[in-house]
């Protein structure tokens, strides 16, 4: 009996533990609702697991689910206008990784490019999550949670909905490199410029000294939810809990923007720090309600 009792606490101490470390493994469902082939690319942050894929193809209409997992951190973006030369070298206008392949194999964007980022299981259990265009953009992109824990997070929607490549101001359009005429990515201000104002580096390098410019604030006001410059927090990371993610490359609507909130000003990301502590609170309540169903159990067979 001493025996079946220390099995039966040994397997509660490890539910415990992987209940308090908050796991859970996402999906991502990746869809394409563009009118043209979009080429994923996906990078992890170091030290972190790699997907099974780190770049593939997405016609219009299709998706790709994958299975991402515990804790990890890093970045999505599409890759536009690729194509393989004679020798089998692959490359994209947009959003190009390097890798010369299909795959970005560990290698990032090339800006412009509107990048989708992630830290799941992070602080106090909590996903954190946004979509940027610090690093310029290339096409429409939204990133949806679905199934979140209630109450935990805001579970927002967030992203950029509009095509911003043929308003794009002329200092920052990236045209296409057949006849020219048509702009097919838009360079981020600090790209465009290497000015430190713009790229928040050197004197420029803390949210008081590193303001919005007229160039942040073109991307703000047409993408309300989207990172505009390094220091744009307040209003474009959110969080959700044990959610999976939905990301769509031109989301139905992209003509228009994300609507403001309700008051017409724009949202404003979820508070962090409560919703920490409700995902701490819950667990320490969970921990205690079992512990005190062992200590029966033992009464009952002592």
């Amino acid at each position: 009996m001493a025996a079946f009792v220390g099995f039966a606490t040994t397997l509660l101490s490890l539910f415990l533990f992987q209940f308090l470390l908050g796991v859970h493994s996402a999906t991502f469902t990746i869809v394409n609702q563009c009118s043209y082939t979009v080429w994923p690319g996906i990078l992890s942050s170091a030290g972190t697991a790699q997907l099974s894929t780190t770049g593939f193809a997405l016609q219009p209409g299709e998706s790709n689910a994958l299975s991402v997992p515990t804790a990890w951190s890093g970045r999505l973006w599409g890759r536009t206008l690729c194509s393989q030369d004679s020798t089998g070298k692959f490359a994209c206008v947009t959003g190009d990784c390097g890798s010369s392949t299909l795959e970005c194999a560990g290698s990032g964007a090339a800006p412009p490019a509107t990048l989708a980022e992630f830290t799941l299981n992070g602080a106090g259990g909590l996903d954190f999550y946004d979509v940027s265009l610090v690093d310029g953009y290339n096409l429409p992109m939204t990133v949806e949670p679905q199934g979140g824990t209630p109450g935990v997070g805001n579970c927002t929607v967030t992203g950029c909905r509009v095509d911003l490549n043929g308003n794009c101001p002329t200092d920052l359009k990236v045209m296409s490199a057949g006849d020219g005429q048509e702009g097919v990515a838009c360079k981020s201000a600090c790209e465009a410029f290497g000015d430190p104002q713009y790229c928040c580096s050197g004197a420029y390098a803390t949210p008081d000294t590193c303001k919005p410019s007229t160039y942040s604030q073109f991307f703000k006001s047409a993408c309300p939810r989207a990172y505009s410059y390094a220091y744009d927090d307040g209003t474009s990371t959110f969080t959700c809990a044990s959610a999976d993610y939905l990301i769509t490359f031109c989301p139905t609507g992209s003509s228009t923007s994300l609507i403001k909130s309700g008051n017409g000003k724009y949202p404003v990301a979820v508070d962090i720090t409560g919703a920490a502590d409700h995902v701490i609170s819950s667990g320490k309540l969970i921990m205690v309600t079992l512990l005190m169903a062992v200590w029966r159990f033992w009464q009952q067979v002592l």
